[in-house]
């Protein structure tokens, strides 16, 4: 089941809080390493590491 869109805010030194019912949709946890990267016209990807370094390793890049 994908939530509601949730508007957040970018803090002053860059930080956002996502909410624990987004992550754990996502299957990601508090303590989860994540790889974040442009992916250009205003969208940030934030991946699960094993999940963007699996690709980055078979493809060569992120997509």
């Amino acid at each position: 089941m994908l939530r509601e869109p949730t508007e957040l805010k970018i803090g002053g030194l860059g930080e956002v809080e996502l909410p624990l019912a987004v992550l754990a949709e996502a299957g990601l946890g508090p303590a989860s390493k994540i790889v974040a990267y442009s992916a250009g016209d205003g969208r940030i990807v934030l991946r699960r590491a094993e999940d963007a370094v699996a690709e980055l390793m078979e493809t060569g890049n992120l997509s």
